[in-house]
Formats: structure tokens, sequence, C-alpha cells
């Protein structure tokens, strides 16, 4: 494995906008990941979806470790320990949830890969840190805004949040949620709205030049 569990964590934060992406076609995926990169990203969440995913993932962590030697590539959309073991298997450097499986985060830590569990309560949030998130996803997003967010802050300063779902691909949408105190940001369909590879590279990169100018 090219990056350490704290590598891939700190890459994370520090390039907090993580696209969420599925397809079926490897090459298909694989020109999506590269114009991301091209764009600045540097953690890229592969979406486990369909009956395909797990081969069109080994094919993109090869293409990855070989031509965007930089970025870490997590699988997304995991329920239980064995869909987890095998991505792990297959290469990948964090494990996201959209729901909090206590198997799949005793997994992680036992193989020391970055666990990040949906949640969306107060209470929620709490039983997956005390359950060993490296970052709690907050999912739906859309459904709470970043007012909720800053709510959270009051009582749980200094746990890391994602926020998934309804993050669009705006400064002033990225400046909302970063501002109420998420610590990363997912960002699916409306990043891929327009498939051509210039076109994603060009809505990526002043996301990614914008958050480079915070102080983090």
């Amino acid at each position: 494995m090219p990056f350490s569990s704290d590598q891939t964590l700190a890459t994370l934060l520090h390039y907090p906008v993580v696209p969420v992406y599925y397809h079926a076609d490897p090459a298909q995926a694989q020109a999506v990941v590269r114009a991301c990169y091209d764009g600045g990203i540097r953690a890229f969440e592969f979406v486990n979806r369909g009956a395909n995913a797990l081969a069109v993932f080994k094919q993109l962590q090869e293409y990855v470790r070989h031509e965007c030697p930089s970025l870490t590539l997590g699988i997304g959309t995991i329920y239980t320990a064995e869909e987890a073991t095998q991505f792990i298997l297959a290469g990948a450097d964090f494990v996201v949830q959209p729901v909090t499986t206590p198997a799949v985060g005793a997994l992680c830590r036992e193989q020391n890969i970055p666990w990040l569990p949906g949640a969306l309560t107060p209470n929620e949030i709490h039983q997956a840190s005390q359950l060993g998130a490296a970052v709690v996803k907050i999912f739906p997003g859309n459904l709470v805004g970043p007012d909720y967010i800053k709510a959270l802050r009051g009582p749980m300063p200094h746990l890391k949040l994602m926020v998934t779902g309804g993050v669009e691909p705006t400064i002033a949408s990225l400046s909302d949620w970063l501002g109420a105190g998420v610590n990363a940001v997912g960002m699916g369909s409306q990043l891929f709205k327009d498939a051509d590879p210039a076109a994603i590279t060009a809505r990526v990169a002043p996301l990614m030049h914008y958050v480079s100018t915070l102080a983090r």
C-alpha cells in the first residue's frame, strides 16, 4: 500500500473536495479520475454500485497507482465487512459508508484503514466516533444544510466531519459548508453533469485553488 493510514487521512483533509463517482466502464472511470486529478483532486471515492464495481475498482486502482500517484482512492457505499474486505484487498485507501456498521469499523481498525461511516443525528455521529471513525460522514447533507453543521460544532468541536449530498461544485457552496465547520465535502452527480474530461477539470480546478487559499 503506497499510503499509510495517517497519510491517507492527511491527504483527504488537506485536499477536502472528494468526488463521489461510479461508472461500469473502466475506461470512462479512468478518464474521469484523471480529469479530477488534473484539476487538483487528491482524494477520490469510487462507489460500490452495480455488479461490476469490484472489477472496475481493481482496474482503476492499478491505473491510479501508475498515472495518478498522489491520489488516495477510496471505496464508498459499503455495508458489510465482507464487501470492505474485498475492496481493501483490491487496494482501497479508505472506506466510506452511508450508514455506520460496527463490523466494518472493526475491520478497518484491524487493517489500519481510515473509516468514514455515515451518520446524521448527534447520537449517531457520537456513536460513529466512539466506534473509531477517522471522519464521520454527515449524510444526506442536503436535508440539513450548513446551519446544522454550525449547531453540531458547539458540542462537538473536535470531531472530523465530511458532508455528502447538497454540496454544489461552486465556490459559494464550498465556502458555505467549509465555513460552517466541515473538514471535507463529497461531491457527486453535479460535479459530473458534463462527462467531458476537460469540462470536469475546468470545474474542479477553481474549487481546489479556493481551498488552497484557506488557512487549514
